[in-house]
């Protein structure tokens, strides 16, 4: 397996590759002005809100808030790995892709050799089900619930047959290396033994196809937990994966929604009557970084959980979960089985169609969160009332700042009948800042941000900066960001703005990014540098006079040394020469 690829190679391709050329393979794009436009990929419209920049490198959709560069736009597309994205762009472009030290570390080799042996395991466990002379109970109460061949085929479902060196004997690897891929379990009294025996086969596969672990349901009377999943391992964390997300991703090309249920049969089974967009968690509850997951893939997910307390008391933990990973574009919902009703049965019982109506009508996390901890207080007393508040406040200032959290703010003041001036206490926002003594070169703007946003409209702006110390010491907002852009442009100034986002990728920065990188700059193109030039200026005049407040602080204080009361004479003349 191969090392890391360098950066410098992922500038270098994006350089070469064009976005337009990449998209415009795949969807249909009309030329538009200076850009090209498309009805979404990934979600219906009818009127075009895809446009592609070729001057920037950048997609973006108005629509659903889709964007980023070649390299994303795959990832997104075609459901590949950042990695097979980099390989596919390379192709096309004729480069061969690096790495760095021209190999894997021995870690990376060690789990290769690890996902090779999962996937030998598990066509082990697939030919025993098929050939296996004690298989027949399984088949059987797979033909029971209704499975296919071909839905036990695709989702590659198998049989561990009795026995205590089954697998050792199979694929002939070393009992080290068995154990480490969680397929052994050590004897207390030295020596080792089967993990899985007697038990239906469930492959997880992660986001790439690898096999990284199993999930195995007894049978019969047998010994042991109902389900088994495999330990912790180098290559398999139960907090992370999701088993069925890979072949939902294969069986359906623009997923909107991802169904969260508790079980591998409950996946299997739906797949099997028409429902493809489902997973589940691996014995676990649901984890923020589950959402993460799920949220890179699709803007919406349903949580599906019995209607009895302990599915309540599990859906309350996936939505606290999910609040750190909640913002504006991202949807959660719940849905509750009736009594004495899993996902299986219900879905025999409606059909597709039925259980579909039913995740339409799944109740909003708005919904939920308040009717819940509505139903604990009594909200006709004001001690009812602010005891909602307590409760409330600490789950809503985990929610990321922005539009949602506000909303979530302004629902909680209505239903505990409070005005508008307590909302900045229960969102945890902190107050107003007070208005910069200088007004900005675009009103309402912060200058940090309209300095990015020039930046990704032309990167070579940074080729004309000659106040490099303009930034230093400034205590604002973006401003690291904006001189890490900076440092990187002035070493690679032919970076677009797709290729500056690719340095950020996976990071809230990136996010940040790609947000800046959405909107117009409203400055014609030879106007550019002199405005740059203005905003650069008016950083430099802002740093200025934090410095001047800093040293008249400390002033007050008599604790200045020489060279501060050096600096703050100087400071004090070249105000009084500004007239400011």
């Amino acid at each position: 397996m191969a090392g890391r690829i360098p950066s410098h190679f992922i500038d270098e391709l994006l350089t070469r590759v064009d976005i337009v050329d990449v998209i415009d393979g795949r969807v249909a794009l009309k030329k538009a002005g200076r850009e090209y436009t498309a009805c979404c990929p990934f979600h219906d419209e009818k009127t075009p809100s895809f446009t592609v920049s070729r001057e920037k490198q950048f997609y973006h959709c108005f629509g659903c808030g889709a964007h980023g560069s070649a390299i994303g736009f795959l990832m997104e597309y075609e459901h590949m790995g950042f990695v097979e994205a980099v390989e596919e762009l390379a192709g096309t472009a004729g480069l061969e892709v690096p790495r760095e030290a021209g190999a894997a570390p021995p870690a990376d080799r060690g789990q290769q050799d690890l996902y090779e042996l999962l996937g030998r395991a598990a066509d082990y466990y697939r030919q025993q089900l098929r050939q296996h002379p004690q298989a027949r109970q399984a088949q059987d109460y797979l033909k029971g619930r209704g499975l296919s061949g071909e839905i036990a085929a695709e989702f590659e479902l198998g049989f561990a047959p009795p026995g205590w060196d089954n697998i050792t004997a199979a694929l002939g690897a070393k009992p080290e290396r068995l154990l480490a891929a969680g397929l052994l379990i050590r004897r207390d009294s030295g020596g080792h033994y089967d993990r899985f025996r007697e038990r239906i086969m469930f492959p997880i596969r992660d986001r790439r196809g690898r096999v990284v672990g199993f999930g195995g349901r007894v049978l019969g009377t047998a010994d042991g937990a109902k389900y088994l999943n495999s330990p912790e391992t180098p290559v398999f964390h139960k907090g992370s994966e999701l088993y069925g997300l890979y072949q939902a991703r294969k069986a359906v090309r623009k997923l909107e929604r991802l169904v969260v249920v508790e079980g591998y049969m409950d996946v299997v089974s739906l797949a099997q009557f028409g429902v493809r967009n489902v997973v589940a968690t691996l014995g676990t509850a649901t984890t923020t970084e589950h959402l993460q997951r799920l949220f890179r893939v699709v803007p919406q997910v349903v949580f599906c959980f019995d209607g009895d307390r302990a599915g309540r008391e599990a859906a309350w933990r996936a939505l606290e979960n999910a609040l750190p990973v909640l913002s504006e574009g991202r949807q959660v919902n719940f849905m509750f089985l009736p009594d004495g009703e899993d996902p299986d049965s219900l879905v025999r019982q409606e059909g597709q169609a039925g259980f579909e109506r039913r995740l339409e009508n799944a109740s909003p996390f708005s919904s939920y969160f308040f009717e819940t901890l509505s139903r604990a207080v009594d909200l006709g007393s004001i001690d009812g009332r602010a005891r909602l508040v307590e409760q409330a406040r600490p789950l809503l200032k985990k929610l990321p700042p922005g539009v949602f959290r506000h909303m979530m703010a302004t629902q909680l003041a209505e239903i505990a009948r409070l005005d508008a001036a307590a909302l900045a206490d229960l969102t945890g926002a902190p107050a107003p800042a007070a208005a910069p003594r200088r007004s900005a070169p675009a009103a309402g703007t912060s200058p940090v941000r309209r300095a990015i946003r020039l930046l990704l409209q032309r990167p070579q702006l940074v080729e004309n900066l000659t106040e490099l110390e303009a930034l230093q010491g400034l205590e604002l907002p973006g401003v690291p960001l904006l001189q890490a852009m900076i440092e990187l442009l002035r070493a690679r100034p032919h970076l677009s703005c797709g290729a500056i986002l690719e340095h950020w990728r996976g990071q809230e920065e990136g996010r940040h990014l790609a947000r800046l990188a959405q909107s117009p700059v409203d400055v014609p193109d030879e106007g550019l540098a002199v405005e740059f030039a203005d905003v650069i200026s008016h950083l430099a005049a802002l740093r200025d006079e934090q410095n001047l407040d800093r040293l008249l602080a400390k002033s007050r204080l008599g604790a200045l040394s020489d060279e501060e009361k050096h600096q703050l004479k100087q400071a004090l003349a070249a105000k009084r020469g500004s007239g400011s």
